[in-house]
């Protein structure tokens, strides 16, 4: 393997076939910078769902209440469940064990206005706990806290875009400005970059100035939690079931009325996408080791026509004393070299290409394509194997030939 001689002769060989080479090379660079290319993007996808589920924090369960679809001790179908605050308090108390957060959120559309500047926002009101669920960054100000629960106070929290709208550069903290004719103080913005404008156009409000203002009701329009992460997936699939159990209890709902609650658990939704994204991957990939596998094929056909060129070569080298070993493993050094030489050629223009794309394709749902340092290792291991597999064979054939039938070859 390390006989310089050997080495000498090789590279000899390839300068003075240098077509020849390049044509065995081209097929491994052309299947290796698609196998890279097709890796790259199946990275580039998955990288894709990850960031749609990094906005918000994944051991969330959302739950909305709706209308049964089956009557039950006397109720008729089609009625309205409403949750209040003591559904939250009771699920608050009876699953404690495994929440770390929850919170109430009733939904209102309100117009704003400060000074002469108006606009039209969605108004969240929930407790302070919501803020973990959501990953809400508040970078001017505080959030709200519970004494603003106790006390139902007039205060609300920005997004970045409803303080740009409104109060343009000046530093909406402090600032007084009204909602629906109501006066409220600014005790904070914040900024979600995750999840685009209409979020930093949300208003966040004390669930309990919500509901004494519109209506003085306890009723709320979704229940949040956050549970403990160590409970894992299986744990957070009860968790749901046993919610949703409870639930159906304290309101009357036949234990089938599936229409009733919708209880969204973030975590079945995270493990959907990653499969689905790991199936496109393995897609991707098997399409490009098949690819990476023709280019291994022309190099197998080409080393054919390289033995059947250098028969007579062979022969003399036989004629004075060659081992078969010796000539197999000749031509299998020459292929080995042609193929991590244009092998790696090929990685380094695929990495080029996905480095140069960046996040050009994210409207094709393609963020950051890469390959890892792993893959590049493995690729190349391959590379390697099937170059050694592809030159085998006619070396092999190659090391059969008797000197005499090869010195007659013309």
């Amino acid at each position: 393997m390390f006989d310089l001689d050997r080495w000498r002769e090789i590279f000899q060989t390839i300068n003075k076939n240098k077509l020849r080479t390049l044509l065995a090379g081209f097929t491994v660079t052309l299947g290796i910078l698609i196998f890279t290319i097709l890796f790259g993007m199946g990275n580039g996808l998955k990288n894709t769902f990850y960031e749609s589920f990094q906005d918000d924090a994944q051991n969330t369960i959302f739950i909305s209440p709706r209308s049964t679809s089956k009557p039950f001790k006397g109720f008729k179908e089609n009625r309205r469940i409403e949750f209040e605050n003591e559904d939250l308090e009771f699920l608050k108390e009876k699953f404690a064990d495994r929440l770390e957060h929850i919170t109430a959120r009733v939904f209102k559309g309100v117009s704003a206005k400060y000074k002469n500047e108006y606009g039209s926002y969605d108004v969240r009101a929930v407790h302070p706990s919501h803020q973990y669920l959501e990953q809400t960054e508040t970078f001017k100000g505080r959030y709200i806290n519970q004494n603003d629960i106790r006390t139902d106070a007039r205060v609300a929290v920005i997004g970045r875009l409803v303080e740009k709208d409104l109060f343009g550069d000046k530093d909406a903290v402090g600032e007084y400005f009204s909602m629906n004719k109501i006066v409220y103080r600014v005790i904070g913005v914040f900024k979600d970059e995750g999840s685009g404008d209409r979020e930093e156009r949300t208003i966040y409000t004390p669930v309990s100035t919500t509901q004494r203002i519109y209506k003085n009701t306890e009723r709320i329009d979704q229940i949040n939690l956050m549970y403990d992460m160590s409970i894992g997936a299986n744990g957070a699939r009860k968790l749901s079931k046993e919610i949703e159990k409870e639930l159906k209890k304290r309101h009357n709902i036949a234990p089938s009325d599936r229409s009733a609650l919708r209880i969204n658990n973030k975590i079945e939704d995270l493990e959907e996408t990653l499969q689905f994204a790991s199936l496109l991957q393995i897609i991707v990939i098997v399409i490009g080791i098949g690819t990476l596998l023709a280019g291994v094929i022309g190099i197998s056909n080409i080393m054919v026509y390289i033995v059947k060129e250098r028969t007579k070569e062979l022969g003399i080298r036989k004629a004075l004393g060659a081992k078969p070993s010796s000539v197999i493993g000749m031509i299998l050094q020459e292929t080995v070299v042609i193929t991590l030489l244009f092998g790696y050629i090929g990685l380094v223009i695929g990495n080029f290409i996905l480095n140069s794309m960046g996040d050009k394709l994210k409207d094709w749902f393609i963020t950051n394509p890469n390959v890892s340092q792993g893959t590049i290792i493995g690729a190349t291991i391959i590379l390697v194997i099937s170059g050694l597999i592809a030159g085998y064979i006619p070396a092999r054939r190659a090391a059969k030939v008797k000197p005499i039938v090869a010195l007659r070859d013309e």
